[in-house]
């Protein structure tokens, strides 16, 4: 055994390469407030639509989708967000993911005001997968993708990346 693990690691194992995927931008309409649960404080944001731009795929965020987020005693909130993609050539793509979007106490009220803020004053990180039957998009069933997020008064948006 070696005397560290990352001793002769080779060097594909030493950092993570991604490339782009696509930018979305959610529409979400003033949240319902549900409360104070055994678990969280409960919120519930129904996704309006939206769109997605990118160099492999883009198209529209159907309505319907659902973004339930969990407020934390922590200054963290976890999303837990389901939506549908209908690419531009008419193909259906299941999108979930889970987010932590996490800050100082002043920046996360403001945030939940639907105040402006700098992108860079707080942590907003997330986790898609995607699922479809359609053979043109067979590929995004077998990817591991990352997320950077930004949170506008009308919803959020996302550059979103493949892992390689």
């Amino acid at each position: 055994m070696p005397a560290s693990l990352t001793e002769n690691l080779p060097e594909t194992l030493m950092s993570v390469r991604t490339r782009p995927l696509f930018v979305l931008r959610e529409q979400i309409p003033p949240l319902i407030v549900v409360g104070e649960t055994p678990n969280a404080f409960r919120r519930i944001g129904v996704v309006q639509g939206g769109s997605f731009e990118g160099e492999r795929l883009s198209g529209e965020i159907l309505a319907g989708g659902n973004d339930w987020q969990a407020v934390r005693t922590d200054n963290c909130t976890k999303l837990d967000v389901r939506l549908v993609l209908r690419t531009t050539d008419g193909a259906l793509i299941v999108m979930t993911y889970q987010a932590f979007r996490a800050g100082p106490a002043n920046v996360m009220a403001k945030l939940d005001k639907g105040e402006a803020v700098d992108p860079t004053s707080y942590y907003f990180r997330m986790i898609p997968v995607f699922e479809t039957s359609a053979s043109k998009y067979d590929w995004m069933n077998r990817i591991v993708a990352v997320g950077i997020g930004h949170r506008f008064a009308d919803g959020p948006l996302y550059s979103i990346f493949e892992v390689l």
